[in-house]
C-alpha cells in the first residue's frame, strides 16, 4: 500500500463512492460520509450553477454537525468531481466555490490540468484523477495529480477495456501514491481483492444508485436490483465514448442493445443517441450488480460492505494461518 496524504489516511473503510452524473446529491453524499466512506458528487449536478454554493454549504454544515455529535466516529471526507474537458464552461465558477469551502478531495475527469491541480493544492486539497490506461495515468501524475483512480473493465459509465489486474500492476510499477480501483466492485470481498492487488481504495458507483438517497428514478434502482452482468452492454453510441449501460433501459428506449451502431469518437456528445439521452434515459451501470439484490439506504449498503469486507479478511487470515 502507498503512503496516504490527509484526508485519505484515516478512512474507517477503504471505499470512495464514485460521483454519479445526475444521481449523486448532497443527501447521498452526506450519508456516505457519515457511514465512513468518501462521498462524492459531480459539480455539474448542481443546476443552475448557483446551486452548488447552497449544496456545499449544506454538506459542510451537516458533516460538521455530525462530527460534533459523534467525536468518536467522525465522518469521512467528501469529494467533488470536476469535468476538466474544454466543453465544461462552468469549471472556473465551480472551482472558485470549491476553494471557498476548501473541498478536501477533488476528482478530475476527462483530461488532466496542471492549473486545476495547483488550485486545489493552494487550499490544501487532494486531487484524484480517473484514468483508463497506464498512459493516461503517467500524464495525470506529470501534471500534478496526487492520486489515481484506475477505471477498469466492468465499471459503470465511461469505462476501460483493461483488466483491473493489468491496470493496478502497471501503475504500481512506477507510482506509490494513492490509488483507487473501479470496475464491478459491489461486495466487501471485492473491496479486499482491490487492496490485495495493490490498490488503496475501492471506487464504488453502481451499488449506490440502488439506494434510497440516490437521485435516480425508482425504475432505474429496481432494474439494478433485478439485473446482473449479462444485462450490461458496452457501447460508444450515446456519447462518443465507450461506456457500460443497462440493456433494459436501451430496450425501453425502443432500441436493440445487441445491435447498436458505432458513434464517431471525435464528436463527444453527452446528450446523444437520438431522442434517448445518455444518463437520463439510457442508464449507466457496471458489471458488478449481481451483488445488488434490493434497494436499501446508503448506510445499510455501507454496513453490508463493511461486514463482508471483515468476513473476507478473516477468511483470508484463516487460510494463511492454515
Amino acid at each position: 500500500m502507498s503512503r496516504l496524504p490527509a484526508p485519505l489516511n484515516q478512512l474507517p473503510l477503504p471505499i470512495i463512492g464514485s460521483p454519479l452524473f445526475i444521481i449523486s446529491n448532497p443527501k447521498l453524499l452526506i450519508e456516505q460520509c457519515k457511514a465512513g466512506v468518501v462521498g462524492s458528487m459531480p459539480a455539474l449536478n448542481a443546476r443552475p450553477a448557483e446551486q452548488l454554493d447552497e449544496w456545499l454549504a449544506e454538506i459542510t454544515e451537516a458533516l460538521a454537525a455530525h462530527d460534533r455529535a459523534h467525536p468518536d466516529r467522525p465522518a469521512a471526507p467528501f469529494a467533488i468531481n470536476q469535468i476538466v474537458h474544454k466543453s465544461n464552461d462552468r469549471l472556473e465558477h465551480d472551482m472558485a466555490l470549491c476553494a471557498k469551502y476548501k473541498v478536501p478531495i477533488v476528482i478530475t475527469s476527462l483530461g488532466a490540468r496542471e492549473d486545476v491541480n495547483q488550485a486545489v493544492h493552494a487550499w490544501g486539497g487532494v486531487v484524484m484523477h480517473d484514468v483508463i490506461s497506464n498512459v493516461f495515468a503517467h500524464k495525470a501524475i506529470e501534471k500534478g495529480a496526487d492520486g489515481l483512480i484506475a477505471v477498469a473493465a466492468g465499471a459503470g459509465g465511461h469505462a476501460s477495456v483493461k483488466s483491473p489486474f493489468a491496470m493496478v500492476q502497471e501503475i504500481r510499477q512506477w507510482f506509490d501514491g494513492p490509488l483507487a480501483l473501479s470496475g464491478a466492485i459491489a461486495s466487501g470481498g471485492a473491496v479486499l481483492a482491490a487492496q490485495a492487488m495493490g490498490a488503496d481504495f475501492a471506487y464504488i458507483g453502481s451499488a449506490f444508485i440502488a439506494t434510497h438517497e440516490a437521485r435516480a428514478v425508482d425504475a432505474y434502482k429496481q432494474m439494478i436490483a433485478e439485473s446482473n452482468s449479462d444485462d450490461i452492454v458496452y457501447s460508444n453510441f450515446y456519447t462518443g465514448i465507450h461506456g457500460n449501460y443497462l440493456k433494459g433501459s436501451i430496450r425501453n428506449a425502443g432500441m436493440d442493445p445487441d445491435n447498436l451502431p458505432q458513434s464517431d469518437p471525435s464528436k463527444m456528445n453527452f446528450g446523444g443517441g437520438g431522442s434517448a439521452k445518455a444518463w437520463k434515459d439510457i442508464w449507466g451501470c457496471g458489471q458488478g450488480i449481481g451483488a445488488i439484490t434490493e434497494v436499501v439506504s446508503a448506510a445499510d449498503l455501507v454496513a453490508r460492505l463493511k461486514r463482508e469486507y471483515l468476513e473476507a479478511r478473516e477468511r483470508l487470515m484463516a487460510v494463511h494461518i492454515a
